[in-house]
């Protein structure tokens, strides 16, 4: 999941399963069941629950948990960074360890410290160690950073804790352009091709990692880290799909959950393409919120005050058709034009935070009318976290990695997609069969998935808030009802709002509620509904 409300936050909170894929969809990454969606996230019946792990920690680990990090000064003034050693493989440690880059920002007071707050922007892939530098540490309410130490750990194979690589900067360069479209069997080759040449490169690079960062293994992480931190609970905040990240840790320990804040749910019972599904439906969501804004300002390319929501997507797929024939330049100095996938990853990317919509405007109108691609460019680039240099980061590496050992394939052929086409058409008549081919990612893995899909209950844990936006593009409200109702323990606050998750958003009602949670330990009462005014 991604978003554009704050510094930092841009590269954090990528959409779920297919955020790593051609084209952005989420967790990780990963439909959308808002009001008003079509489709629906009911738990399937036959998913089983989540098993707790013992409550003794198992004798083959005490030396993990024993450890003492040595602290240095990192990043920022007040920052200090540290390694901690968790077993590359958790049935059998004597094989290794990986190592685990952990930051923090200690309680600054006044009042009485309260611990550690471990905070998640999600992704899978996002950089947490980057969001505490960039945001949390220094953003987050006075008040919560007063009595907390404020940090961050990069999850197994994400950014400094031994991250996953898969491709050089050009090869992703042509892998982000590829048609996910394909209007015929030469262009489905293509495609296919480009999702093996990544899986194949990811296995190639990290071969041996690629086993072993499944969300299980990262939030067993989270207990090794917690215990090396001294708490005796996990307090988290978890965004997107550190979402589910938090709600796993709730599942194996429930015991140890102290005060868990998940904003922006993901449901842990679906499939991988009931998930896509649904964020495609999600998408269209907040498309149609974008549209009805668009029309009603002077400079929105895509139609006037009296045209249709609607209607202002057919005028956008009509312009996708033509950048699919005839890519426009964008100014770029290693050559790059913008065609179809790449304008519509810009897009998409706009649609995590209504904040962006006046640069999406003013990107489509560059595109649109002045024949110049750069505006797309930059919005595309800045959610596959590419740099000037044309260089990536390894957040779409590790997003892949993680979803598609999470979850078995969303389709296995090029078939099941064909076969699958309309129901994403449905969802979303203007992003849907872009983002069913793009489910198609895993189906080339290197890797088998370990996970499947369940429900996550933590029955004897402490009360857990859940927090649902009702229009969020990246995981839909359905899925945070979905979830707060799984939770033997779980709390549901909503926010009646665009964008994606909630808290730190602007609205004083959503903030407040969490805030006296987190300083008090007081949740909400489940239900509780807040506007954005």
């Amino acid at each position: 999941m991604d978003t554009r409300r704050r510094p930092g936050a841009s590269r954090a909170h990528r959409s779920l399963r297919a955020c790593g894929t051609l084209v952005a969809v989420a967790a990780l990454l990963v439909s959308a069941c808002s009001a008003g969606s079509s489709t629906s996230s009911a738990s399937p019946a036959g998913a089983g629950a989540l098993r707790a792990l013992p409550e003794v920690t198992p004798s083959e680990l005490t030396s993990h948990y024993g450890q003492r990090p040595t602290w240095r000064s990192c990043g920022a003034p007040g920052f200090e960074c540290a390694t901690v050693k968790a077993p590359l493989d958790y049935a059998e440690p004597a094989k290794g360890d990986i190592r685990l880059a952990v930051a923090r920002k200690k309680a600054t007071g006044p009042g009485k410290r309260l611990g550690s707050l471990l905070v998640n922007p999600g992704g899978p892939g996002g950089s947490a160690v980057d969001y505490l530098e960039a945001y949390a540490g220094i953003g987050y309410p006075a008040k919560v950073r007063a009595r907390y130490d404020m940090v961050a750990v990069d999850p197994r194979g994400v950014a400094g804790s031994e991250p996953v690589e898969c491709l050089t900067g050009r090869r992703m360069d042509a892998y982000t352009q590829t048609d996910t479209t394909p209007d015929d069997a030469r262009e489905t080759t293509e495609l296919v091709d480009a999702f093996k040449e990544f899986a194949e490169g990811c296995g190639q690079r990290s071969a041996n990692l690629l086993r072993h960062v499944s969300t299980v293994e990262t939030a067993r992480d989270m207990d090794l880290v917690r215990a090396v931190l001294g708490d005796d609970k996990l307090t988290y905040v978890g965004a997107s799909y550190g979402t589910f990240l938090g709600a796993t840790y709730a599942g194996l320990y429930p015991e140890r959950v102290g005060r868990l804040v998940l904003d922006g749910a993901l449901d842990p019972s679906l499939s991988a393409r009931q998930l896509n599904q649904d964020q495609t439906a999600g998408f269209e969501t907040a498309f149609q919120s974008f549209a009805k804004d668009c029309v009603r300002e002077p400079d929105c390319p895509l139609g006037g005050a009296k045209t249709s929501p609607d209607q202002v997507g057919r005028n956008l797929k009509a312009f996708f058709r033509q950048l699919d024939s005839a890519p426009i330049d964008a100014g770029d100095a290693d050559g790059r034009k913008v065609g179809e996938a790449l304008a519509t990853t810009g897009v998409i990317a706009a649609m995590y935070d209504e904040g962006a919509w006046p640069q999406l405007r003013e990107a489509l109108t560059m595109a649109m009318q002045d024949k110049d691609g750069a505006g797309l460019l930059v919005l595309s680039d800045s959610y596959y976290d590419r740099d000037a240099d044309g260089q990536y980061a390894n957040l779409m590496f590790a997003n892949a990695a993680v979803n598609c050992l999470d979850l078995p394939a969303a389709f296995a052929s090029p078939e099941e997609v064909e076969a699958g086409l309309p129901a994403f058409e449905k969802a979303s008549p203007v992003f849907g069969v872009g983002l069913a081919w793009a489910s198609l990612n895993c189906a080339y893995w290197p890797v088998k998935a370990t996970g499947e899909a369940h429900r996550i209950e933590a029955k004897g844990s402490a009360p857990i808030v859940v927090v649902g936006t009702t229009r969020d593009p990246a995981t839909p409200y359905s899925w945070a009802q979905a979830l707060a109702a799984q939770l033997s323990s779980g709390t549901l606050l909503t926010y009646d709002g665009d964008g994606h998750t909630a808290y730190g958003r602007g609205s004083a009602c959503i903030d407040s509620a969490i805030n006296l949670y987190l300083i008090e330990g007081t949740p909400p009462q489940n239900g509780k509904r807040c506007s954005a005014t």
